[in-house]
């Protein structure tokens, strides 16, 4: 597959590129800089790589865009690692919480003989444990639970930020993708969702990482909020 001719360190930029541009944010050196948690220079020398190697393209504003070989290579690495992620869980049985460090420790390794049986094995999958769709172009858009009213009824399609301290906090509290129930409280702290089982409460800093269905829905936000872009550590995507 073209992405394997890339190197490590190129895939690895190109996916948290990927990231970044599939949530809404602006595809800069400023944003991967902080994405990836590394310095202005470290990442303007890799940029100017991506750039020499075909793969992406300065536009006149200075922000970046995909070339279309770099975008193809950027997909493929994106559904490789949601892929697997999929096979941590539904057929190794690793919790969903722990497994998106794990696959990134897999997925610059694996053999084609290998990834091609991981496909097989998550059959007619769609997503990842996470919510993230494994082929690009079925993202269904949703809203931030953070904007949603108190009443309206919603349903979990995904974790924006796919940290591991945020991944453990949300399933403590019990969410997870496909969650159905209703926002019985928002307020300025938390907001709590009343599923049939349970409360789930989180706090208003991780409800702006969880997108919902939800109904009535919120107007559609005009920026990005921060907590998608960083978490403690590094961009969880």
């Amino acid at each position: 597959m073209a992405a394997e001719q890339a190197t490590v360190a190129e895939q690895e930029y190109l996916e948290t590129m990927f990231w970044i541009d599939e949530a809404g944010l602006p595809m800069t050196g400023a944003n991967i800089a902080r994405a990836m948690q590394l310095s202005a220079p470290t990442v303007h020398e890799m940029v100017g790589r991506l750039v020499k190697d075909g793969y992406v393209e300065r536009n006149p504003d200075k922000s970046l865009a995909f070339t279309a070989d770099g975008r193809e290579r950027a997909s493929y690495i994106v559904r490789r690692h949601r892929m697997i992620e999929r096979f941590l869980t539904d057929v190794l049985g690793i919790p969903w919480d722990e497994v998106h460090e794990e696959a990134e420790r897999i997925e610059h390794a694996m053999s084609p003989v290998l990834e091609e049986r991981m496909r097989a094995a998550i059959g007619d999958a769609t997503t990842c444990p996470h919510g993230h769709p494994i082929v690009e172009g079925i993202r269904e858009r949703g809203s931030l639970l953070a904007d949603v009213e108190v009443g309206a009824d919603v349903t979990v399609l995904r974790f924006e930020n796919e940290a591991e301290e945020l991944l453990h906090y949300l399933k403590d509290a019990g969410l997870h993708p496909g969650l159905a129930g209703k926002v019985s409280e928002s307020t300025e702290d938390h907001v709590t969702i009343r599923s049939a089982d349970d409360e789930h409460l989180v706090t208003r800093s991780v409800a702006e990482t969880v997108s919902v269905r939800a109904d009535p829905a919120p107007p559609p936000r005009a920026a990005i909020p921060e907590q998608l872009v960083l978490s403690s550590d590094r961009y969880g995507r």
